[in-house]
Protein backbone atom coordinates (compact mmCIF):
# COMPACT_ATOMS: atom_id res chain seq x y z
CA UNK A 1 0.00 0.00 0.00
CA UNK A 2 1.78 2.92 -0.99
CA UNK A 3 0.20 6.48 -0.14
CA UNK A 4 0.89 10.28 -2.30
CA UNK A 5 2.08 13.18 -0.65
CA UNK A 6 0.37 16.26 -2.63
CA UNK A 7 -0.33 19.72 -2.40
CA UNK A 8 0.73 23.61 -3.65
CA UNK A 9 4.23 24.59 -4.12
CA UNK A 10 6.19 25.74 -1.10
CA UNK A 11 4.00 23.98 1.23
CA UNK A 12 6.50 21.99 3.39
CA UNK A 13 5.23 18.41 1.40
CA UNK A 14 8.94 17.08 0.57
CA UNK A 15 10.20 18.56 4.11
CA UNK A 16 7.08 16.30 5.85
CA UNK A 17 8.09 13.32 3.22
CA UNK A 18 12.04 13.61 4.62
CA UNK A 19 11.34 13.62 8.18
CA UNK A 20 8.30 10.47 7.76
CA UNK A 21 10.75 8.27 6.23
CA UNK A 22 14.29 9.83 6.81
CA UNK A 23 15.05 9.51 3.05
CA UNK A 24 17.97 11.80 2.18
CA UNK A 25 15.87 14.17 -0.66
CA UNK A 26 17.19 17.18 -2.20
CA UNK A 27 14.76 19.95 -2.07
CA UNK A 28 14.25 21.89 -5.36
CA UNK A 29 11.30 24.60 -6.14
CA UNK A 30 8.89 22.98 -8.85
CA UNK A 31 10.72 19.81 -9.18
CA UNK A 32 8.98 17.11 -10.90
CA UNK A 33 10.64 14.51 -9.52
CA UNK A 34 9.02 11.16 -7.59
CA UNK A 35 10.38 9.88 -4.31
CA UNK A 36 10.00 6.73 -2.51
CA UNK A 37 10.47 5.93 1.17
CA UNK A 38 9.07 3.56 4.29
CA UNK A 39 7.41 5.22 7.56
CA UNK A 40 6.90 2.96 10.55
CA UNK A 41 4.08 2.91 11.90
CA UNK A 42 3.91 3.73 16.24
CA UNK A 43 2.46 0.96 17.78
CA UNK A 44 2.54 1.40 21.49
CA UNK A 45 0.59 -2.68 21.68
CA UNK A 46 3.67 -4.02 20.20
CA UNK A 47 6.08 -2.18 22.19
CA UNK A 48 4.62 -3.71 25.62
CA UNK A 49 4.02 -6.77 24.15
CA UNK A 50 7.68 -6.33 23.29
CA UNK A 51 8.78 -5.76 27.19
CA UNK A 52 6.80 -9.06 27.84
CA UNK A 53 8.32 -11.37 25.80
CA UNK A 54 11.72 -9.93 25.29
CA UNK A 55 12.62 -10.55 21.75
CA UNK A 56 15.93 -11.05 19.91
CA UNK A 57 13.78 -8.24 17.47
CA UNK A 58 10.37 -6.14 17.21
CA UNK A 59 9.00 -5.87 13.94
CA UNK A 60 6.84 -2.64 13.52
CA UNK A 61 4.28 -2.05 10.45
CA UNK A 62 5.26 -0.07 7.60
CA UNK A 63 3.47 2.36 5.12
CA UNK A 64 5.11 2.99 1.52
CA UNK A 65 5.35 7.05 0.84
CA UNK A 66 5.44 9.03 -2.23
CA UNK A 67 6.83 12.01 -2.41
CA UNK A 68 4.76 13.40 -6.00
CA UNK A 69 5.37 16.65 -7.86
CA UNK A 70 3.36 19.83 -6.97
CA UNK A 71 -0.07 19.98 -8.03
CA UNK A 72 -1.86 22.20 -10.17
CA UNK A 73 -4.00 22.15 -13.77
CA UNK A 74 -0.96 22.15 -16.28
CA UNK A 75 1.20 19.60 -13.83
CA UNK A 76 -1.76 17.47 -14.26
CA UNK A 77 -1.43 17.23 -17.57
CA UNK A 78 1.96 15.49 -17.40
CA UNK A 79 2.29 12.03 -18.13
CA UNK A 80 4.80 11.14 -15.66
CA UNK A 81 2.97 13.03 -13.16
CA UNK A 82 -0.13 11.62 -13.53
CA UNK A 83 1.09 8.20 -13.40
CA UNK A 84 2.80 8.75 -10.12
CA UNK A 85 -0.63 9.76 -8.57
CA UNK A 86 -2.61 6.96 -10.47
CA UNK A 87 0.29 4.50 -8.78
CA UNK A 88 -0.55 5.32 -4.72
CA UNK A 89 -3.55 4.03 -2.76
CA UNK A 90 -4.00 7.07 -0.86
CA UNK A 91 -3.23 10.92 -0.96
CA UNK A 92 -1.92 13.08 1.75
CA UNK A 93 -2.40 16.97 0.78
CA UNK A 94 -0.21 19.23 2.54
CA UNK A 95 -2.08 22.29 3.77
CA UNK A 96 0.40 25.93 4.48
CA UNK A 97 -0.71 27.28 7.63
CA UNK A 98 1.84 28.79 8.69
CA UNK A 99 3.55 31.72 8.46
CA UNK A 100 6.94 32.50 7.30
CA UNK A 101 8.36 36.17 5.31
CA UNK A 102 11.26 33.76 4.18
CA UNK A 103 8.19 31.10 1.58
CA UNK A 104 6.74 32.95 -0.75
CA UNK A 105 3.00 32.48 -0.88
CA UNK A 106 0.75 34.02 -3.03
CA UNK A 107 -2.04 35.82 -1.50
CA UNK A 108 -3.90 35.29 2.28
CA UNK A 109 -3.49 31.98 3.38
CA UNK A 110 -6.50 29.81 2.96
CA UNK A 111 -6.15 26.13 3.60
CA UNK A 112 -9.90 25.71 3.06
CA UNK A 113 -9.62 27.66 -0.49
CA UNK A 114 -6.56 25.62 -1.32
CA UNK A 115 -7.88 22.20 -0.30
CA UNK A 116 -11.24 23.39 -3.44
CA UNK A 117 -8.46 24.44 -6.20
CA UNK A 118 -6.53 21.25 -5.57
CA UNK A 119 -9.65 18.93 -5.81
CA UNK A 120 -10.99 20.62 -8.45
CA UNK A 121 -7.78 19.85 -10.99
CA UNK A 122 -8.47 16.28 -9.50
CA UNK A 123 -11.89 16.28 -10.52
CA UNK A 124 -11.20 17.98 -13.89
CA UNK A 125 -8.27 15.60 -14.85
CA UNK A 126 -11.10 12.16 -13.80
CA UNK A 127 -13.68 14.19 -16.12
CA UNK A 128 -11.32 14.34 -19.02
CA UNK A 129 -10.47 11.07 -18.53
CA UNK A 130 -14.45 9.78 -18.63
CA UNK A 131 -15.37 11.89 -21.24
CA UNK A 132 -12.62 10.31 -23.16
CA UNK A 133 -13.93 6.76 -22.26
CA UNK A 134 -17.62 7.73 -23.03
CA UNK A 135 -16.83 8.17 -26.26
CA UNK A 136 -15.19 5.30 -27.28
CA UNK A 137 -17.97 3.11 -25.52
CA UNK A 138 -20.72 5.44 -27.08
CA UNK A 139 -18.92 3.85 -30.75
CA UNK A 140 -18.38 0.13 -29.09
CA UNK A 141 -22.40 -0.19 -27.94
CA UNK A 142 -23.41 0.95 -31.98
CA UNK A 143 -21.15 -2.50 -32.68
CA UNK A 144 -22.60 -4.52 -30.01
CA UNK A 145 -24.34 -3.78 -27.22
CA UNK A 146 -23.39 -6.43 -24.02
CA UNK A 147 -24.54 -6.37 -20.54
CA UNK A 148 -20.88 -5.41 -19.49
CA UNK A 149 -20.79 -2.09 -21.80
CA UNK A 150 -24.20 -1.15 -20.89
CA UNK A 151 -22.80 -1.11 -16.92
CA UNK A 152 -20.03 0.53 -17.59
CA UNK A 153 -21.44 2.98 -19.53
CA UNK A 154 -23.84 3.85 -17.19
CA UNK A 155 -22.09 4.37 -14.05
CA UNK A 156 -19.48 6.42 -15.98
CA UNK A 157 -22.17 8.73 -16.68
CA UNK A 158 -23.43 8.50 -13.21
CA UNK A 159 -19.42 9.70 -12.28
CA UNK A 160 -19.73 12.47 -14.58
CA UNK A 161 -22.54 13.49 -13.36
CA UNK A 162 -21.26 13.84 -10.02
CA UNK A 163 -17.98 15.64 -11.09
CA UNK A 164 -19.97 18.35 -12.74
CA UNK A 165 -21.34 19.11 -9.46
CA UNK A 166 -17.74 19.28 -7.96
CA UNK A 167 -18.53 15.83 -5.85
CA UNK A 168 -15.35 13.85 -5.80
CA UNK A 169 -15.41 9.98 -7.05
CA UNK A 170 -14.73 8.95 -3.36
CA UNK A 171 -18.21 10.76 -1.95
CA UNK A 172 -19.48 8.43 -4.89
CA UNK A 173 -22.04 5.61 -3.42
CA UNK A 174 -20.82 2.29 -4.75
CA UNK A 175 -21.26 -1.26 -4.66
CA UNK A 176 -18.48 -3.33 -4.69
CA UNK A 177 -19.21 -4.52 -8.37
CA UNK A 178 -19.01 -1.23 -9.35
CA UNK A 179 -16.21 -0.82 -7.69
CA UNK A 180 -14.54 -3.35 -9.14
CA UNK A 181 -16.11 -2.10 -12.70
CA UNK A 182 -13.96 1.27 -12.22
CA UNK A 183 -10.88 0.16 -10.75
CA UNK A 184 -8.74 -0.13 -13.81
CA UNK A 185 -9.43 3.89 -13.87
CA UNK A 186 -7.82 4.73 -10.89
CA UNK A 187 -9.32 7.97 -10.69
CA UNK A 188 -7.92 10.62 -8.55
CA UNK A 189 -10.81 12.05 -7.09
CA UNK A 190 -11.91 8.83 -5.63
CA UNK A 191 -8.80 8.27 -3.63
CA UNK A 192 -8.83 8.49 0.13
CA UNK A 193 -7.34 11.92 1.47
CA UNK A 194 -5.67 13.61 4.44
CA UNK A 195 -5.75 16.49 5.01
CA UNK A 196 -2.55 17.58 6.74
CA UNK A 197 -2.37 21.26 8.13
CA UNK A 198 1.63 22.53 8.74
CA UNK A 199 0.65 24.88 11.07
CA UNK A 200 3.64 27.57 13.36
CA UNK A 201 5.30 26.85 15.81
CA UNK A 202 4.30 28.32 19.43
CA UNK A 203 4.37 28.35 22.81
CA UNK A 204 1.18 26.66 23.15
CA UNK A 205 2.02 24.32 20.12
CA UNK A 206 -0.48 21.40 21.81
CA UNK A 207 -3.52 23.01 22.36
CA UNK A 208 -2.62 24.65 18.62
CA UNK A 209 -2.37 21.37 16.74
CA UNK A 210 -5.60 20.17 18.69
CA UNK A 211 -7.67 23.34 17.53
CA UNK A 212 -6.32 23.61 14.02
CA UNK A 213 -8.91 21.67 12.43
CA UNK A 214 -11.57 23.54 13.55
CA UNK A 215 -9.90 27.17 13.01
CA UNK A 216 -9.38 26.52 9.28
CA UNK A 217 -13.10 25.49 9.06
CA UNK A 218 -12.06 21.64 7.77
CA UNK A 219 -14.12 19.72 10.09
CA UNK A 220 -17.13 18.96 7.69
CA UNK A 221 -14.50 18.71 4.18
CA UNK A 222 -12.76 15.95 7.03
CA UNK A 223 -15.92 14.29 7.80
CA UNK A 224 -16.86 13.45 4.48
CA UNK A 225 -16.35 9.79 2.64
CA UNK A 226 -12.43 8.57 2.33
CA UNK A 227 -11.55 11.96 4.06
CA UNK A 228 -9.77 13.11 7.25
CA UNK A 229 -7.40 15.91 8.66
CA UNK A 230 -5.00 16.33 11.06
CA UNK A 231 -2.10 19.20 11.88
CA UNK A 232 1.76 18.78 12.43
CA UNK A 233 4.29 21.78 12.53
CA UNK A 234 6.68 20.94 10.25
CA UNK A 235 9.43 23.01 11.83
CA UNK A 236 9.19 20.93 15.60
CA UNK A 237 8.89 18.09 13.45
CA UNK A 238 12.33 18.96 11.76
CA UNK A 239 14.17 19.58 15.15
CA UNK A 240 12.57 16.11 16.79
CA UNK A 241 13.89 14.06 13.58
CA UNK A 242 17.37 14.62 14.70
CA UNK A 243 16.83 13.70 18.50
CA UNK A 244 17.36 10.83 21.02
CA UNK A 245 14.21 9.18 22.25
CA UNK A 246 14.68 10.98 26.17
CA UNK A 247 15.28 14.14 24.52
CA UNK A 248 12.62 14.46 22.13
CA UNK A 249 10.40 13.72 25.17
CA UNK A 250 11.61 16.36 27.45
CA UNK A 251 11.07 18.49 24.21
CA UNK A 252 7.92 17.66 23.53
CA UNK A 253 6.33 18.11 27.04
CA UNK A 254 8.02 21.86 26.36
CA UNK A 255 5.35 22.17 24.16
CA UNK A 256 2.30 20.77 25.93
CA UNK A 257 2.73 17.25 23.45
CA UNK A 258 2.49 13.89 24.71
CA UNK A 259 3.21 12.72 21.13
CA UNK A 260 4.74 14.09 18.07
CA UNK A 261 2.65 15.53 15.63
CA UNK A 262 4.28 12.90 13.20
CA UNK A 263 2.57 10.13 14.92
CA UNK A 264 -0.83 10.78 15.00
CA UNK A 265 -0.78 11.44 10.93
CA UNK A 266 1.31 8.09 9.88
CA UNK A 267 -1.31 6.37 12.15
CA UNK A 268 -4.24 8.16 10.45
CA UNK A 269 -2.74 7.67 7.10
CA UNK A 270 -2.46 3.80 7.77
CA UNK A 271 -6.46 3.75 9.16
CA UNK A 272 -7.19 5.78 5.88
CA UNK A 273 -6.13 2.84 3.80
CA UNK A 274 -8.52 0.76 5.66
CA UNK A 275 -5.38 -1.39 7.50
CA UNK A 276 -5.22 -3.23 10.80
CA UNK A 277 -2.75 -4.77 12.45
CA UNK A 278 -2.57 -8.11 14.00
CA UNK A 279 0.64 -9.84 15.84
CA UNK A 280 2.50 -13.04 15.94
CA UNK A 281 4.43 -12.77 19.00
CA UNK A 282 7.88 -14.82 20.59
CA UNK A 283 11.33 -15.05 22.01
CA UNK A 284 12.87 -14.92 18.49
CA UNK A 285 10.57 -12.14 16.92
CA UNK A 286 7.38 -9.53 17.90
CA UNK A 287 5.76 -8.18 14.86
CA UNK A 288 3.16 -6.54 13.54
CA UNK A 289 1.59 -7.47 10.31
CA UNK A 290 -0.65 -5.85 8.22
CA UNK A 291 -4.00 -6.47 6.50
CA UNK A 292 -7.25 -4.91 5.50
CA UNK A 293 -10.27 -4.21 7.82
CA UNK A 294 -12.36 -7.75 7.74
CA UNK A 295 -9.36 -9.79 6.76
CA UNK A 296 -9.89 -13.63 7.37
CA UNK A 297 -7.81 -15.75 9.62
CA UNK A 298 -6.45 -17.53 6.95
CA UNK A 299 -5.73 -14.71 4.45
CA UNK A 300 -4.28 -13.47 7.44
CA UNK A 301 -2.00 -16.23 7.95
CA UNK A 302 -1.47 -15.46 4.33
CA UNK A 303 0.52 -11.98 4.90
CA UNK A 304 3.16 -14.25 7.10
CA UNK A 305 3.44 -16.55 4.42
CA UNK A 306 1.45 -18.28 1.62
CA UNK A 307 2.34 -21.85 3.22
CA UNK A 308 0.68 -20.76 6.13
CA UNK A 309 -2.42 -20.04 4.24
CA UNK A 310 -2.71 -23.10 2.15
CA UNK A 311 -2.19 -25.31 5.26
CA UNK A 312 -4.03 -23.45 7.45
CA UNK A 313 -5.60 -25.41 10.31
CA UNK A 314 -6.55 -23.26 13.35
CA UNK A 315 -5.46 -19.72 14.84
CA UNK A 316 -4.84 -19.18 18.52
CA UNK A 317 -6.32 -15.95 19.06
CA UNK A 318 -6.29 -13.58 21.89
CA UNK A 319 -6.07 -9.66 21.92
CA UNK A 320 -3.11 -8.26 23.01
CA UNK A 321 -4.75 -6.31 26.13
CA UNK A 322 -6.27 -9.55 27.55
CA UNK A 323 -2.36 -11.40 27.17
CA UNK A 324 -0.89 -8.88 29.02
CA UNK A 325 -3.29 -8.77 31.52
CA UNK A 326 -2.76 -12.62 31.58
CA UNK A 327 1.09 -12.28 31.78
CA UNK A 328 1.94 -15.35 29.69
CA UNK A 329 -0.12 -17.58 26.86
CA UNK A 330 -0.07 -20.34 29.26
CA UNK A 331 -2.00 -18.17 31.91
CA UNK A 332 -4.38 -17.08 29.24
CA UNK A 333 -5.08 -20.59 28.20
CA UNK A 334 -5.79 -21.69 31.63
CA UNK A 335 -8.24 -18.66 32.55
CA UNK A 336 -9.76 -20.17 28.83
CA UNK A 337 -9.12 -16.40 27.23
CA UNK A 338 -6.67 -18.06 24.76
CA UNK A 339 -9.42 -19.13 22.08
CA UNK A 340 -9.14 -21.46 19.08
CA UNK A 341 -10.58 -20.09 15.94
CA UNK A 342 -11.00 -21.47 12.14
CA UNK A 343 -10.53 -20.03 8.73
CA UNK A 344 -13.40 -17.63 8.53
CA UNK A 345 -12.47 -15.64 11.61
CA UNK A 346 -12.54 -12.09 10.94
CA UNK A 347 -8.83 -10.63 12.66
CA UNK A 348 -9.53 -7.99 14.63
CA UNK A 349 -6.91 -4.95 14.80
CA UNK A 350 -4.73 -6.06 18.15
CA UNK A 351 -5.05 -9.68 17.60
CA UNK A 352 -2.26 -11.85 18.85
CA UNK A 353 -2.44 -14.99 16.63
CA UNK A 354 -0.42 -18.14 15.93
CA UNK A 355 -1.11 -19.84 13.57
CA UNK A 356 -1.66 -23.58 13.66
CA UNK A 357 -1.24 -25.37 10.06
CA UNK A 358 -0.28 -28.90 8.58
CA UNK A 359 2.78 -27.72 6.22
Amino acid sequence: MKTGIIGLPQVGKTSLFKILTRAKVEEKAFSREEHIGIATVPDDRLAKLAELYEPKRTMYATVEYADVAAIGQEALKETGLLANLRSVDALIHVLRAFEDDSIPHVGEIDPLRDIKNVEFDLMVTDLTQIEKRLERLEKDLKKQKTDELVKENALLLRAKEALEQEKPLRELELTAEERKLIRGFTFLSQKPILYVLNISESSTLGADLDAAVAKYKLEEIAARPSAGATAICGKVEAELADMEEDEAADFLEGYGLTESGLRRLIRKSYELLGLVSFFTVGEDECRAWTVPVNSRAQEAAGAIHSDLEKHFIRAETIHWDTLLAAGSEAAARSHGTLRLEGKDYRVQDGDVMHIRHSG
